[in-house]
């Protein structure tokens, strides 16, 4: 998969991408990472970006032309990759969209600065729009990087091992159970004797009823979206009965 990142700060991206599942993946050549410097695409000598905006108010708007000129570009190079705008108003990056956007062939991750981009550039050249979340950031590069780290995850073989990626909090819907590793006892805690066990199909069981669990104490809200099996609905309602609780 092909990830093209426009940026005004292309150092940013210097360590998260060479560490790691992505640097694996990229030697794996599973995933190809370019990044490109909005500013290389500026027409004046002074190269640049950003302009006051229309209107009166704070802070600066990144410029269309140089923006318009570098999509078009690396959308020439890359004619089937889509082109996403990270910025607050954009839809939140889900589970389910990091796996819809990993099914694509390439994606031109546009970083947003300042008081953010001219419009224009969405209404001519938008083709989704991601948010990491109702904060804001200095910019968009963080965002871009999960965005990248997200979708690489999903990519078969990046992780080595594809029950991984499916096995993670959201894989299913639902967080994860939680994990245990050695001591069996570390500060008078103990592993759930289940975890020992050696009983694959007890442990099967424990991990989906635990994931329940703390999915219906930490994210409830997960659950109303969630088709339920019969065996679920039986471990909701011994987790409400010991929990002594009505949710």
């Amino acid at each position: 998969m092909k990830f093209d990142i426009l940026t005004l700060f292309t150092g940013m991206f210097s360590g998260p991408f060479d560490e790691s599942i992505i640097k694996r993946a990229r030697d794996k050549q599973l995933i190809e990472i370019t990044l490109h410097n909005i500013r290389d695409y500026a027409f004046d000598r002074h190269q640049t970006a950003d302009d006051a905006p229309y209107g009166g108010g704070a802070g600066m708007v990144m410029k269309a032309e140089p923006l318009a000129a570098c999509i078009e570009s690396v959308k020439a190079k890359q004619p089937n990759s889509t082109v996403v705008l990270t910025s607050p108003q954009g839809r939140k990056l889900t589970h389910s969209v990091a796996s819809e956007l990993a099914k694509r062939d390439g994606l031109i991750i546009v970083c947003g600065r300042y008081e953010g981009i001219d419009e224009r550039i969405r209404t001519l050249y938008a083709e989704d729009d991601i948010s990491l979340g109702d904060f804001v950031l200095s910019g968009g590069e963080i965002a871009a990087m999960a965005i990248v780290d997200a979708t690489t995850r999903l990519i078969p073989g990046a992780l080595g091992s594809d029950d991984s990626a499916a096995s993670d909090s959201f894989g299913d819907g639902l967080l994860e159970y939680p994990q245990y590793t050695r001591p069996p006892l570390f500060m008078n805690l103990e592993v759930p004797e289940t975890l020992l066990s050696g009983n694959h199909e007890l442990i099967r069981k424990w991990r989906r009823k635990e994931s329940l669990r703390k999915t219906s104490q930490l994210r409830p809200d997960l659950l109303s979206d969630l088709l339920l099996t019969k065996e679920d609905a039986k471990f909701i309602k011994e987790i409400m009965r010991e929990d002594g609780s009505d949710t």
